[in-house]
């Protein structure tokens, strides 16, 4: 991999990046690309980005040999210099030519909304890897796999990657044979320029609920939408659900570059003014029966049959959305109908309504459920589904950031929960007491019994004990997160099932 510097003045000046140059040789092909003053810089292109930037941390770089560095202002004159307006962008720009621009020989397909992404982003990747195998990579929230072998696969540690990361993996798939790549975007992605650049053949906007919000991440929940309505205005083909809050700021999005032809909308038991429409026949603890209907032409030319029926092996009705987005992206991609049904009979999402059954401890799911929205559907099938059971929740909220989630928490539990054991969860910077405690503040006492246990296991393991008979106990927002995210550093866990598990094991033999 390389980066022609001739080339990079001309890709800023074309985006209008480029502010000034201090270069001494145009001709110069650096061979390195690093925004890590700690790594080696051998012949090698340096960013200076972050709020956070020190010129110390650009002297180290010069110290391990960078040849040039980027930035938005001018640190040192002892190398050369391309000073630009925005550094992230730049990144985004630079990384793609420094990998050979492999998202051209990707088709790739991303999904953003403030639930689903990861499911819907997983029926889709189940899908196509049974049409084309070993030919579909995807990058979530819980793993990043860039190839057919199991090394190829690993976990994520942010939903969008940072965009040098993010080339470099593309350019992994593309050298390992993968044709098509499944991928979601996050808001942060738009609002740090991760993306930036990126056209994708496919994008989906699945919901946007208030979320992310907070110093850390959105001023505003305005912000919050600019930032999501961004995949459409940058993807060729768009699927929307019709039900999303903010429709038509979103549908305004995807027409800015988009043809009507190339709009996809969807919804749950509504028929005016979509494509297709979804109507649940039966849901249970095993699976979701649904159909999926086209509405208008357009619709039933890309279905080739007014009405499908499908079987969900995913528990929860709430998926049934997740998968219309799928399957509308699987079908403009040409799979076959067969394919889909029998991918989502048997569809599984790590995280994601795992259920355990025990013995005489109650039943127990696991599911990534990490703010109202997702919260809030999770507990209202619950209850649907076992109207006579208690309903008791573990959970927490992340520090230094998300900190609307503590608010919506608080809520849902109040209108579904019976009781909760609040817990540490991602507390970064902040007190994992103090979260929780903001979070119980906003309880009803009379309607949910709550107390507080900060060590998570123990929390599983003391709502676990104490559950039993029709008790429903829901292990919430963390899923099959290896780590919890403690000042700054990755400090392994080892994941609610396998908690759950072990704490089974010990009580029930």
């Amino acid at each position: 991999m390389s980066l022609k510097i001739k080339n990079a003045l001309e890709i800023l000046k074309k985006h209008d990046l480029l502010v000034s140059s201090s270069v001494t040789d145009e001709n110069l092909e650096v061979t390195n690309i690093s925004y890590n003053s700690k790594e080696d810089q051998t012949n090698g292109i340096f960013f200076c980005k972050g709020n956070r930037f020190k010129s110390e941390y650009l002297e180290q770089a010069i110290k391990n040999n960078a040849k040039i560095y980027v930035s938005e202002k001018e640190y040192s004159q002892d190398i050369d210099r391309l000073i630009v307006k925005d550094a992230s962008k730049a990144l985004a720009l630079l990384s793609a030519e420094f990998y050979g621009n492999p998202q051209n020989d990707l088709f790739i397909v991303a999904f953003t909304g403030t639930k689903g992404k990861t499911t819907t982003s997983y029926f889709l990747y189940d899908i196509l890897r049974h049409a084309y195998p070993k030919q579909v990579g995807l990058f979530s929230t819980v793993d990043r796999i860039v190839g057919p072998k199991p090394e190829d696969e690993f976990k994520s540690d942010l939903t969008t990657p940072e965009s040098m990361e993010l080339f470099h993996d593309m350019r992994t798939c593309v050298d390992n044979g993968i044709k098509y790549l499944v991928m979601e975007v996050s808001s942060q992605a738009y609002k740090k320029s991760r993306v930036y650049g990126l056209k994708f053949d496919i994008g989906g906007f699945l919901n946007i609920t208030p979320d992310h919000i907070g110093p850390n991440e959105h001023p505003t929940y305005a912000d919050y939408l600019n930032c999501k309505k961004q995949l459409m205005i940058n993807s060729k083909v768009n699927i929307i659900n019709r039900q999303t809050n903010d429709y038509d700021t979103v549908y305004a999005a995807a027409k800015e570059t988009s043809d009507d032809k190339d709009i996809y909308r969807f919804a749950k038991n509504e028929v005016g003014d979509t494509d297709f429409s979804i109507r649940n026949k039966e849901s249970n603890l095993n699976d979701s029966v649904f159909t999926f209907t086209a509405e208008s032409d357009k619709a039933e030319d890309l279905q080739d049959h007014s009405e499908y029926t499908y079987q969900l092996g995913l528990v929860g009705d709430f998926n049934e959305l997740n998968a219309g987005a799928a399957i509308i992206a699987a079908k403009k991609m040409g799979v076959k109908n067969e394919v889909i049904a029998d991918s989502l009979k048997s569809a599984f999402v790590p995280g994601r309504m795992e259920h355990i059954n025990t013995k005489s401890h109650g039943t127990i799911f696991v599911d990534y459920a990490h703010n109202y929205a997702s919260m809030n559907a999770l507990l209202s099938f619950l209850r649907r589904e076992y109207p006579d059971s208690r309903i008791k929740v573990v959970v927490g909220s992340p520090g230094d950031k998300g900190v609307s989630r503590r608010e919506g928490f608080a809520r849902v539990l109040t209108e579904s929960a019976d009781a909760a054991i609040l817990t540490t969860d991602d507390p970064g910077f902040e007190d994992p007491a103090d979260i929780c405690k903001q979070i119980d503040e906003q309880i009803d006492h009379t309607k949910v019994d709550v107390k507080t246990v900060l060590d998570r296991q123990e929390a599983i393991r003391e709502m676990i004990e104490s559950s039993h008979g029709d008790d429903i106990v829901v292990l919430a927002a963390k899923g099959n997160d290896a780590y919890q995210k403690t000042k700054g550093e990755d400090v392994p866990y080892p994941s609610d099932p396998v908690v759950a598990k072990k704490i089974l094991k010990d009580i029930e033999g």
